[in-house]
């Protein structure tokens, strides 16, 4: 069975943070809070972790994965960003959104869409989230924690470390969530394309 950690959700306790990031570097995968329900992540190397998502998501090779960041420091290592998409990202991060952008040669291949070579980028403002990634010191590998069949984000840990007790290492419990995921906006041509909407407000980008 998965460890269940009781973090606090706006004071973030740093031993049980500084344990959590320790079951990321040992290769693990961790169920932790977002600003849009419950995510799945680990580190960008750890290829056996990625293949443990894809197996709980049921997941094919034009899924974008999510690179989640503390700040828009580490984006031009992973993504190739113009100045019109930079001051759209610059004005709705940390937020409820997923930036879809052309990946660079940094970014692993098994972490992009086959056909478009993409990654997906996303600032959260969950204050766990913030906390993992600042020990991390590094972005996540991440994808929203929606089991098969469900177009919602999962929002109880208590459920989630019930369903998925034997196929992730650590769930976070950091209270329950709202179920919507993120909003999805296209930043890869000209003219930003909203793909799917959810928890941010589309408006900033038609």
């Amino acid at each position: 069975m998965s460890q269940l950690f009781y973090i606090h959700p706006d004071n973030p306790q740093p031993r049980l943070v500084n344990q959590a990031v320790e079951v990321l570097r040992k290769g693990g995968v961790i169920v932790y809070p977002t600003d849009s329900g419950y995510a799945l992540g680990c580190k960008l190397e750890e290829k056996a972790a990625m293949e443990r998502i894809c197996r709980i998501r049921q997941l094919d090779g034009n899924h974008n994965f999510t690179l989640v960041c503390r700040d828009l420091s580490e984006l031009s290592t992973y993504a190739h960003v113009d100045n019109t998409a930079f001051r759209l990202l610059k004005n709705n991060t940390p937020g409820n959104y997923t930036f879809i952008l052309k990946a660079t040669k940094e970014v692993p291949r098994r972490l992009m869409n086959d056909k478009r070579k993409t990654i997906g980028l996303r600032v959260p403002s969950n204050p766990i989230a913030l906390a993992l990634l600042e020990v991390l010191n590094e972005p996540m590998m991440s994808t929203t924690l929606m089991l098969p069949g469900n177009d919602f984000a999962e929002s109880d840990p208590e459920e989630i470390s019930e369903h998925l007790g034997r196929q992730v290492d650590l769930v976070i419990h950091g209270g329950f969530l709202g179920q919507q995921p993120t909003t999805v906006i296209d930043l890869t041509e000209s003219t930003p394309e909203v793909v799917r909407e959810g928890a941010g407000d589309p408006s900033p980008f038609r």
